[in-house]
């Protein structure tokens, strides 16, 4: 039976839905009811609940398994992975290695950087996209290739190999959310310590956090991205010249704002070529 063309869009266009949800292979004969699956793993845990023992009209929160990492315990341990590193390639490797998230277990790759090590601009930006995840590159998507063309209007290139004129680029997370969703307050929490030492470990001279999620994390701030952006900032104990921005999948979706982010831009290249920066 052949297939006319547009039965065969269709059938493109499914599979294309599908894997941007993250489905990469088909395994089994039959189908499965995940339906009936999500409401049978609810049933047990509402009767794991009603078996939890009263204690003062309060049920008791069930007891840690022996050994299992607790919260506190795992921040601490990305704190201190973390500050032992010397390099990029002992924090790459640091990052790729560390357990204490979950957000790997739904990830194909750890997302860590691209661009020149050691350049004048570094870009912060906020989580892997699909693209990115593949890849294993942050930026590569349309958001990518947007920046790409927002950075060589004010002559930087992530291709360039004078610091100069190069940009070093990575994310607050280094792995995909599914279904890219906007990451949780404890997921970056949980990654802060590395893209702090990240940080300093490229020694930029500028900071451009692309972003909400980027700006409030590393800035500290609860600000929205909308009244942040613009205005530059001061980062870590030298004080480091931080400019917030909209990041390239908002302009994608919002052109009209790309008149503010080029007002950004041209105020961080008056910074490259020595103009005084005035902090808020």
């Amino acid at each position: 039976m052949s297939l006319t063309p547009e039965h065969r869009d269709a059938l493109v266009a499914a599979l294309s839905w599908q894997i941007e949800l993250g489905v990469d292979e088909a395994i089994g004969d039959a189908p499965i009811d995940r339906y009936a699956e999500h409401a049978k793993a609810r049933a047990e845990a509402e009767a794991a609940r009603k078996a939890l023992p009263q204690v003062g009209g309060r049920r008791d929160a069930p007891k840690a398994k022996t050994g299992a990492p607790q919260p506190d315990a795992a921040q601490q341990d990305a704190n201190d992975r973390a500050a032992a590193c010397q390099t990029l390639d002992e924090l790459r490797d640091a990052v790729a290695g560390w357990e204490g998230s979950s957000l790997r277990r739904g990830a194909r790759n750890c997302v860590f950087s691209d661009g020149l090590p050691g350049s004048r601009v570094m870009i912060v930006g906020e989580a892997p996209g699909r693209e990115e995840d593949i890849q294993g590159k942050p930026f590569v998507g349309r958001s990518g290739q947007l920046l790409d063309r927002m950075m060589a209007a004010i002559g930087l290139d992530r291709r360039a190999q004078n610091p100069a004129e190069a940009v070093y680029i990575t994310n607050i997370l280094p792995w995909r959310p599914m279904e890219n969703r906007t990451p949780s307050a404890s997921e970056v929490a949980a990654f802060l310590p590395f893209i702090e030492r990240h940080v300093a470990l490229a020694k930029p001279e500028f900071l451009l956090l692309m972003g909400g999620v980027s700006a409030k994390s590393l800035l500290g701030v609860e600000t929205g991205i909308l009244r942040l952006r613009g205005n530059w900032r001061r980062w870590g104990p030298d004080g480091l010249p931080a400019m917030p921005t909209l990041h390239p999948a908002y302009l994608l979706r919002s052109p009209a704002a790309k008149r503010q982010v080029w007002r950004d831009l041209l105020s961080l290249k008056a910074a490259m070529e020595g103009e005084t920066v005035e902090f808020t």
